[in-house]
């Protein structure tokens, strides 16, 4: 269920979608993955999938 909630830029008065294929960095462990994102606006968003 979560893995089907889009990404979005958090920083004050951004708001901009970010798409799987923009992630920067992806970093995989035996506890999931990490992606980071750095947005348009230059703000760098990191998610946790399982």
């Amino acid at each position: 269920m979560l893995d089907e909630l889009t990404c979005t830029c958090d920083a004050d008065g951004c708001q901009r979608t970010l798409a799987e294929d923009d992630a920067m960095l992806i970093y995989r462990t035996d506890a999931g993955e990490r992606r980071a994102y750095e947005c348009v606006c230059g703000a760098v968003t990191v998610t946790v999938h399982r």
